[in-house]
């Protein structure tokens, strides 16, 4: 099994992550007005990290696809409301969180056809295998599955997707204190399961 390290706590990028922010927020203000190069570059600078983030909630890969594009027309059908109180990005995947509750739902009120979940699989699908470091990404997502979801999400929004905190706690409906209560427990439980997963390696070598 490979053993990846844990993505580091943010700080390095945070700069260069606000001015990212600014711009997507700006490209959002300015798509609500009916900005058509706008809207192409506030759905192309957010597409992935909507992916990523659907894909760990959702517990049906084939759904995932749909979920992102009726998150994104939810999203381009409230643009109107959007008034940059909080960053663009916060914003959507709040979005995105409402679009995976509706699915969930939905499917609750009709026969389902698998009740295995496999959002990694979807996930292992969309990610080049030729990138240096994919059989890492991939053993990180066995280990994420193992989390609680709550966790998990708080884990993905902030160490995965880069969110601050706030931004996370707004995306996830929960106090900030929680997702940083969230998040170290995964944090710690992940270094847990690395250290148990070298100690495995090791023994079998």
């Amino acid at each position: 099994m490979i053993t990846p390290a844990l993505p580091a706590p943010r700080g390095k990028g945070e700069k260069k992550s606000a001015s990212l922010d600014e711009s997507i927020t700006a490209w959002a203000l300015a798509a609500r007005h009916g900005d058509a190069d706008a809207v192409e570059h506030f759905v192309r600078a957010l597409q992935r990290d909507v992916q990523r983030y659907v894909a760990h909630l959702c517990g049906d890969p084939q759904a995932a696809d749909d979920l992102v594009q009726d998150t994104f027309l939810r999203a381009l059908g409230s643009l109107h409301r959007f008034e940059g109180r909080s960053s663009a990005r916060s914003w959507l995947l709040s979005i995105a969180r409402r679009a995976v509750i509706d699915s969930y739902r939905y499917a609750a009120a009709r026969p389902r056809l698998s009740d295995v979940p496999d959002w990694q699989l979807a996930i292992e699908r969309a990610q080049p295998i030729d990138l240096p470091g994919f059989e890492d990404g991939v053993a990180l997502l066995d280990l994420l599955a193992s989390l609680p979801d709550e966790r998990r999400e708080a884990f993905v929004l902030t160490q995965l997707l880069g969110l601050p905190y706030a931004e996370a706690a707004e995306a996830s409906d929960c106090p900030i204190g929680t997702v940083r209560s969230r998040v170290a427990r995964a944090r710690e439980a992940l270094a847990d399961l690395l250290a148990e997963a070298h100690e495995v390696a090791v023994a079998a070598v």
